[in-house]
């Protein structure tokens, strides 16, 4: 006879406080009204964890308030500052009309009609606000914190976009990665007052709102997302990103057949109202209807009707060859149609071709050879793998992992990003400036690795073994039991646990590299220098400001000052003193002018600053400090892009009979007679810059100067800076004139 079991004991019955993680009722803790459910517990977790990552987000761009002070950064952001002033202090309507004599002179520019509004507008919306609530800001310090506003902001976006995704959890883990992220913090500190602090934020946002249009087929998403791309049109060039890319991802759902009438209702929405949006901001206008650039979303838009008129057809012809035969019929005509109209459309001019800059972001070699003046910028240069890693660390190893999981399990949204996170990051390969751009995307698949990675260890390690049979305990089957010893549950268990530490180690060491490159890298203003002393200390560079200081007390108002086009915008909004040109470079022909007066001899040089009235010249100069970034560093650009419209100007007369650019011993004669040369070496030869070096040697590049001794004829010195990084020069009046 079988002997009797023991009865199987029933588990104690879990209250509805009961956490699954902790071994006893935290509810018990408190008083019955306060008492809440286990879901209740987990939302009010996850927003806590939300507000804490808002506040990270914030509060790690404001390394260079603490270290420098309320300072704008940069070069273009001092534009960005000067007119957002004439905004809050003149209204908007002044600001739009606003011809601004000071810049480009004697061209001027029209404000309004050739920038993108969005970021004076939100600065000065915030300002206005905060004053309606009895808050006196200054507008500069609206400006200097708008970026990291916007940062939290952009982390929330990347949490709801990361449950989209996956789920919550996924969520919590994308927003932590935006907040602390180096690839976005690096444009997005305190004191960068620039278009992409807030145009980022309008990226990731219209995105999200139209997966969720596309999911949902809702109208209102859909209208949303006109309304969150018109912001993004506003607020920065980039807009044309989102333009080309949703196009993609509504083709590749076509082509993969996952697409419906929720894909029609969501693509068409937006393309109707984000271009009759987009039209209404001046800088754009009708270029949304005919640049060549935007022809990819109307040539999509265009297609999905076709479809859906085929799809129509298909339902009222039941007889498939009949259909057949309509179908080829009406794809011959349509796309003779479609194909005829881009021709007419090229050949009249009314679609205007691909511009430079376009072509520079699909070939790296494009702007080197034919923009000179795009390649001149540093952030315009091809990326580097350190870069990459720079900026984002442990990302790099979590993207494929996160790929492999999106693919794993693959639905709209995560269609979506993967094409998002392919065509953005192949753009970072190409401009170092973009892997702004490819952040958002990197963070939200490192984090759907990190939540699926973190999970399925969780599971492995917490999993327990089937007890063993004992009193009042049920016998454990010998099936059951073989497969324990399968699995190998506590070396399983330890294997999880370690991975789970790995895991938490790398993530603490991704934070501790992120906070590490926003203090020492990204939250130095421009404006102020600093280096570290032989004993370590912090040495500060005001130079800027000094110089920019003697301009605005020194010189009468309307005084023309002629620099290099990177100063332009910080000339006319801290020394309010008329530029010939500045970090516009819409006009490539006055920059190619500047360049050549720099290029040439001291003479010639002065006929051309004669004829554009100049009445001073600011080099920057590094020799002494070792500031890497001078204007003899750039002379090349400048000799480049003069000479792409002056062939006059060549570049091998600068350089070395062996095709070597050097201002030492050795240089070629037109580079040591330019103006350039000239105004930054002028008394230089006298001092002695380091121990146990000859008079003359230049700290920035290492190497005795080539020539010492020389005068100045047509310009004299007016001001040198503290540590001669800025030198400005007067220039003579003719001898007719007194």
């Amino acid at each position: 006879m079988a002997p009797k079991r023991a009865p199987v004991q029933d588990a104690p019955p879990v209250s509805a406080t009961t956490s699954p993680l902790l071994p006893f009722d935290m509810g018990a803790l408190l008083p019955q009204q306060l008492r809440l459910s286990t879901k209740q517990q987990e939302l009010l977790l996850r927003l806590g964890v939300l507000a804490m990552i808002y506040l990270l987000a914030f509060s790690v761009r404001l390394f260079s308030v603490l270290r420098f002070e309320s300072v704008i950064h940069e070069f273009d952001p001092y534009f960005n500052y000067r007119v957002t002033q004439v905004l809050v202090e003149k209204g908007f309507y002044e600001f739009w009309n606003w011809f601004d004599h000071e810049s480009w002179y004697p061209l001027g520019r029209i404000v309004g009609g050739t920038l993108y509004p969005g970021l004076m507008v939100t600065a000065g919306g915030l300002y206005w606000l905060l004053h309606g609530l009895m808050l006196t800001v200054n507008i500069r310090e609206v400006c200097v914190l708008l970026a990291p506003f916007f940062a939290s902001n952009t982390a929330m976006v990347a949490y709801f976009f990361g449950k989209e995704l996956k789920d919550s959890s996924t969520g919590l883990i994308a927003a932590a990665f935006m907040a602390v992220c180096p690839g976005y913090i690096s444009r997005s500190v305190a004191g960068s007052f620039d278009n992409e602090g807030v145009a980022i934020f309008a990226l990731l946002l219209t995105f999200y709102l139209f997966v969720k249009a596309v999911k949902t087929g809702s109208l209102a998403w859909a209208v949303a997302a006109a309304f969150g791309y018109f912001y993004m049109v506003s607020a920065w060039g980039g807009y044309i990103f989102i333009t080309n890319l949703l196009p993609i991802y509504v083709l590749i759902l076509l082509v993969s057949g996952r697409y419906n009438i929720r894909t029609y209702i969501a693509y068409c929405t937006w393309y109707l109202m984000g271009t009759l949006l987009a039209m209404q901001i001046s800088f754009v206008g009708f270029q949304h209807v005919q640049s060549g650039e935007h022809m990819a979303a109307l040539g999509v838009f265009l297609l999905l009707q076709l479809v859906q008129f085929t799809i129509w057809l298909r339902s009222q012809f039941p007889d498939p060859k009949q259909f057949q035969a309509l179908l080829r019929l009406t794809l011959t005509l349509g796309l003779g149609l479609a194909g005829t109209a881009a021709v007419v459309g090229l050949a009249t001019g009314y679609i205007s071709p691909w511009t430079g800059r376009f072509y520079s972001l699909l070939d790296p070699t494009y702007a080197k050879a034919n923009i000179p003046i795009i390649a001149s910028v540093s952030e315009h240069q091809p990326t580097t793998w350190s870069s990459f890693f720079f900026d984002y660390h442990l990302l790099m190893l979590l993207f494929p992992a996160g790929m492999y999981y999106l693919f794993k399990d693959l639905s709209d949204a995560a269609i979506f990003i993967l094409a998002y996170s392919l065509t953005s990051l192949y753009f970072a390969g190409v401009m170092v400036r973009l892997i702004l751009v490819a952040t958002p995307a990197v963070c939200l698949v490192a984090a759907v690795a990190v939540s699926s990675l973190l999970k399925k260890y969780a599971a492995m390690a917490w999993e327990k073994a089937p007890e063993e049979s004992g009193a009042g305990k049920a016998p454990l089957s010998r099936k059951a039991s073989a497969k324990a010893e399968a699995k190998g549950l506590p070396s399983q268990n330890l294997i999880a646990t370690a991975s789970l530490a790995a895991i938490g180690y790398f993530l603490i060491a991704f934070a501790s590299h992120s906070i590490w490159v926003t203090s020492e890298a990204y939250s130095s203003p421009s404006i102020v220098l600093a280096a570290r002393g032989a004993s370590g200390q912090r040495i500060m560079f005001d130079d800027f400001r000094e110089a920019y200081s003697w301009l605005h007390y020194n010189t009468p108002r309307g005084t023309k000052v002629m620099s290099w086009w990177d100063y332009g915008y910080q000339i006319t909004a801290m020394a309010n003193r008329t530029v010939i040109v500045d970090n516009n470079t819409w006009n490539n022909t006055h920059i190619a002018t500047v360049g050549r007066a720099m290029a040439s001899s001291e003479a010639d040089a002065y006929e051309i600053m004669t004829s554009l009235d100049v009445d001073y010249v600011l080099v920057v100069f590094g020799g002494i400090t070792g500031y890497s970034s001078d204007d003899i560093n750039k002379f090349l650009w400048m000799v480049r892009i003069g000479g792409g419209v002056y062939p006059v100007i060549q570049e091998s007369d600068y350089l070395t009979e062996g095709g070597e650019y050097t201002v030492g011993q050795g240089a070629a004669p037109k580079m040591l007679d330019s103006l350039m040369y000239k105004m930054c070496y002028y008394r230089f030869g006298e001092l002695q810059t380091e121990y146990n070096r000859p008079a003359g040697y230049d700290r920035a590049r290492g190497y005795e100067i080539g020539n010492k001794h020389f005068d100045l004829e047509y310009i004299e010195e007016a001001f040198t800076s503290s540590n001669w990084i800025v030198r400005i020069y007067k220039v003579k009046p003719p001898d007719n004139r007194w």
